[in-house]
């Protein structure tokens, strides 16, 4: 070998070990947080908006409403959390800065890849931007030895391919982020407690070792992507011979006032059907039982039964604050007790368009007027189903997704205005609607009536 190219191997070898390429710490069970204490409470006041597992291993969670998430406070998750907690934090500790920045970041300073080490207290001002030149998996590790705080609308941009999921913060003290701070990536305060304040947003974690969590009207959204698992929700169940219909009674009376604009077949397999008028549904009205309100039966009866026995992933531990610009995401969910859906519901498929929601309701289910369940990020109505344990009233102007089964229902209502993507489907009880709007979430081809307007037929 050349003196030159041993020269060279030398040289590389030496530098090699002072060369420190920022790696994503193992969060284990604590990944599934959003918001988590080791040793602390955790506390909400106003309306805030949490995507992910909430929870404390030595204290309480209290004052929040229906949380997108699991409640862990005290229990063997939390244990494994913060065990978990403090390996990654021991982690982020140990890793090599490569840059040292100022205390004041933000004012439009751009960071890339590496670890940053700011041994003081340090303060966010305006915009601090995140550039991962393009990779995908760049990871930026800020480690700060003091208190962290943010001004009033600061944020933390993420571009050129940077993700939140590979973003931590490693802070030595107080975390105080004022009023509509724009935050990313994965939080953790050592022996310190956390403030979020009214207009703050996290795509990320807010977790800490031995210190108090309280947050006021913020919304929270734990990080996709990474090898994340994306969330697929339940298997669908299989409508059968009921896909067909849009407003079906295995027993009881369907009636309707007024205009009413139907998509599907109407009928009941042992009740009267009246008050429709044939120009205005395209689908077949079954006026008397028949062969087909007799197989929807049988097919409905399976569903229920189905979506009855299927396990729920998440209670919404609070059915009477159901709405209020709630985020939902691919899973079962339970609300155990009659439920009052006010404002505006979110389903967020999170990219993947054959996610699937359901919604347990063990109780009466009523809207507000101009309730609304909006679907974004690839949310298909199709792919959403409600299954209720007694009476239905979707309240005036109201816009609803997804197909409602309902079970033991004296009388279920659709009242003025109302536009239902999606269908009703009783096994015991009466439908009364009154001029809305109704087309099926998806039809089978086997459903040939659906496809043309049709003239009364049974």
């Amino acid at each position: 070998m050349n003196k030159l190219k041993l020269t060279t191997i030398l040289i590389f070898f030496t530098i090699l070990p002072f060369i420190s390429i920022a790696q994503v710490p193992n969060l284990g069970k604590v990944a599934a947080f959003v918001l988590f204490s080791s040793n602390g409470p955790i506390s909400n006041t106003g309306n805030s908006f949490i995507t992910g597992n909430v929870g404390t291993n030595n204290g309480s969670s209290t004052a929040f409403g229906n949380v997108n998430g699991v409640m862990h406070d005290g229990d063997s998750v939390s244990a494994g959390a913060s065990t978990d907690l403090l390996i990654a934090y021991n982690a982020l500790n140990a890793a090599i800065p490569t840059f040292f920045p100022s205390s004041l970041m933000g004012n439009g300073l751009v960071f890339v890849p590496g670890v940053y080490s700011i041994p003081s207290a340090a303060t966010l001002n305006l915009n601090l931007i995140l550039d991962a030149q393009g990779d995908p998996n760049a990871v930026f590790i800020i480690q700060i030895g003091g208190p962290f705080s943010s001004s009033v609308g600061s944020k933390v941009r993420l571009v050129n391919g940077a993700l939140a999921c590979n973003v931590f913060w490693k802070i030595e003290g107080l975390v105080s982020l004022a009023s509509n701070t724009s935050m990313v990536g994965t939080i953790i305060a050592n022996n310190a407690a956390i403030e979020m304040n009214v207009g703050d947003t996290l795509e990320g974690r807010a977790l800490s070792t031995t210190g108090a969590i309280t947050i006021s009207g913020v919304l929270i959204d734990k990080p996709i992507g990474c090898g994340s698992v994306l969330l697929t929700g339940p298997v669908a169940p299989t409508l059968g011979k009921s896909e067909c219909y849009s407003l079906f009674s295995a027993n009881g009376a369907i009636s309707n006032i007024g205009v009413s604009n139907i998509t599907g077949d109407v009928g009941s397999n042992n009740g009267a059907v009246s008050g429709f008028d044939p120009l205005t549904i395209t689908g077949t009205l079954h006026l008397i039982p028949n062969v087909s309100t007799s197989n929807a039966t049988a097919d409905l009866l399976v569903t229920y039964t189905y979506l009855n026995t299927l396990r729920h992933d998440i209670e919404l531990l609070y059915p009477a604050q159901f709405g209020h610009n709630l985020v939902l995401t691919p899973h079962t969910y339970l609300l155990n007790a009659a439920t009052n859906f006010t404002d505006t519901l979110y389903l967020d498929a999170q990219g993947n368009t054959d996610a699937v929601f359901v919604l347990k309701v063990n109780g009466a289910f009523s809207t507000s007027t101009y309730a609304k369940v909006i679907l974004i990020n690839g949310a298909k109505a199709e792919n959403v189903y409600w299954k209720i344990e007694g009476a239905l009233n979707i309240n005036d102007y109201s816009e609803f997704k997804g197909t409602i089964i309902c079970n033991n229902a004296a009388q279920s209502n659709l009242t003025a205005g109302v536009k239902l993507d999606g269908r009703i489907l009783i096994n015991t009880g009466a439908i009364a609607v009154n001029a809305v709007n109704i087309v099926p979430a998806a039809v089978s081809p086997n459903c040939v009536s659906i496809r043309a307007p049709s003239a009364s037929r049974v």
